[in-house]
């Protein structure tokens, strides 16, 4: 009977595992000299705080379930759209981009300053979750079975049948999967709201108030019932999406790929015009913030600001060479980082086909790193790994292979049953089904994995910095907060999006040749 439960429920068995040796690692003080706590250790250190947590517990939960509620529903609703008008997807693109590479920690005493009540934690919370169900929600959109359309087509089914009828729930799986990474991102953009913005309750602000105590056992617990948090919502999720995949996972190969996302061919005006309004967009909404708001000069500063101050004013040499320091820093480390998280997140989503047993052991850990959040980790990194660029590495790589993973595993599991098969049937390895007809199935979410990565490593390296190693952008955006030069802090956050911006628009430009040559729709 014991065989059978261990057999049954390996994830089970590889989280009690995972516990034993936490326990004993604990116990004996073999990390950092007791950085690391015994589990027991730390479950009594919550016991002795359990007063403090409801009201802590309940300002998090409820800050990051409406910003996920708020920013899924505007992101479905923007990746409905997206697919059905495509011009839009086109204008609004820098946009997008610029919404998901805002670095948190740079808006978050922004918002606290400029908004009330609640309203900060919900606003970077539903930030934080928009682009990813948005990608993901296109995604699933475009890559429909177009036999099945053509059948609703053919009984007169209008554009929006074959869109309530098809592409909706054949992109349910994928829309999940982009909840799966949002939820954890919604717990950790409420929580850097509550550690950049102040206030009395929230996991971060408990947290901030911790860090100074020397005592690792509180942080540790802060931390994991964070994780709880995020971890609840991102199962639910993931055993939601796996009960989706067998009822919207093609059967047999499709015949014939989905249009892409791409408008009609048209002048070059038109083509120019729609760049210019994707480029100014951005910019127009950051404007309309500020006036809208009405935020005191002294503390918005517009694009207009940020581009004087740092080419026309007085203090432009110091500006320059402040920044330019901060990015020879931070660069080079973020995009070491980035390559190893998308090497990382492929091999472990090929290994969840071809080795599932390593997989599902490995998994308790990826949650953990995944789901706490990284101002609660990076504090107890430090302790374990120094403040070198070990510790920046390992933050930047435990926040880009998971998204990743996510998204390109799901891309496998949709591959139509046919297509899997019909190498089977030939006598073919798992390898070279994966290699000739599973991998360059889900090449498109391999891409899409690829255009999350880059901000994602970005906000990595700078809470590194930010927190513990004292370079780069984030120990630069940290000075400029304590000496209040918000002229500074605004062109970090400006730097921070066009960086990301430039690696999305590289990415997005390799994609649409590749899944041009392959005959695949193109999602932007």
């Amino acid at each position: 009977m014991g065989v059978d439960l261990w057999q049954r429920w390996p994830g089970l068995r590889n989280a009690l595992v995972l516990i034993a040796i936490w326990e004993l690692v604990g116990q004996f003080k073999l990390v950092a000299g007791g950085a690391l706590p015994s589990l027991s250790a730390i479950v009594l250190r919550l016991w002795v705080d359990r007063a403090d947590y409801p009201g802590h517990i309940w300002a998090t939960l409820s800050a990051s379930a409406s910003g996920f509620l708020i920013g899924n529903t505007i992101a479905i609703l923007a990746g409905v759209l997206f697919v059905t008008f495509p011009v839009l997807l086109r204008i609004t693109r820098g946009l997008n981009i610029a919404i998901f590479a805002l670095p948190p920690i740079a808006i978050a005493p922004i918002l606290a300053l400029t908004l009330s009540g609640m309203a900060p934690r919900i606003t970077l919370a539903a930030l934080g979750v928009y682009f990813v169900t948005m990608s993901a929600t296109v995604i699933g959109l475009s890559q429909y079975d177009s036999r099945a359309a053509n059948l609703v087509r053919a009984y007169g089914g209008a554009k929006w049948q074959v869109l309530w009828r098809v592409q909706l729930r054949g992109a349910l799986p994928a829309i999940l999967s982009g909840f799966r990474i949002a939820a954890p991102a919604a717990v950790l953009g409420a929580i850097l709201a509550e550690f950049g913005g102040g206030g009395r309750w929230g996991l971060g602000t408990y947290l901030l108030g911790s860090l100074g105590r020397g005592e690792p056992a509180r942080i540790w617990g802060i931390g994991l019932v964070a994780t709880l948090i995020a971890g609840l919502s991102y199962v639910a999720f993931a055993l939601l999406s796996a009960r989706l995949v067998g009822t919207s996972r093609a059967v047999s190969l499709n015949p014939a790929a989905p249009p892409a996302l791409r408008v009609d061919p048209s002048p070059w005006w038109h083509r120019i015009g729609l760049l210019l309004c994707s480029v100014a967009l951005p910019f127009v909404v950051w404007w309309a913030f500020l006036r809208v708001l009405s935020v005191p000069s002294m503390l918005g500063k517009t694009p207009w600001d940020v581009i004087h101050y740092l080419f026309l004013s007085e203090l432009r040499a110091t500006a320059q060479s402040r920044l330019f320091s901060a990015l020879a820093e931070t660069l080079p480390i973020t995009f070491a980082g980035m390559i190893l998280g998308m090497g990382f997140a492929f091999v472990l989503a090929v290994s969840s086909r071809l080795l599932p047993e390593f997989t599902r052991a490995f998994m308790p850990v990826a949650l953990i790193t995944q789901t706490m959040p990284l101002v609660a980790l990076t504090p107890l990194l430090v302790l374990i790994l120094g403040r070198g660029t070990s510790l920046t590495l390992w933050v930047t790589i435990s926040v880009t292979f998971f998204p990743a993973y996510v998204m390109m595993a799901q891309g496998l599991l949709l591959v139509p049953r046919a297509a899997v098969e019909l190498p089977r049937a030939y006598g073919a390895k798992a390898w070279a089904e994966l290699r000739l007809v599973a991998i360059p199935a889900s090449i498109p979410y391999v891409f899409a994995a690829m255009r999350l990565t880059a901000p994602r490593a970005l906000l990595g390296v700078m809470i590194a910095e930010w927190l513990a190693t004292g370079r780069g952008l984030g120990n630069l955006l940290n000075q400029s907060r304590g000496y209040l030069d918000f002229n500074m802090i605004w062109t970090v956050a400006a730097v921070s999006v066009l960086i990301s911006v430039g690696f999305y628009q590289i990415v997005l430009m390799i994609e649409r040749r590749v899944l041009a040559r392959m005959g695949m729709a193109a999602t932007e």
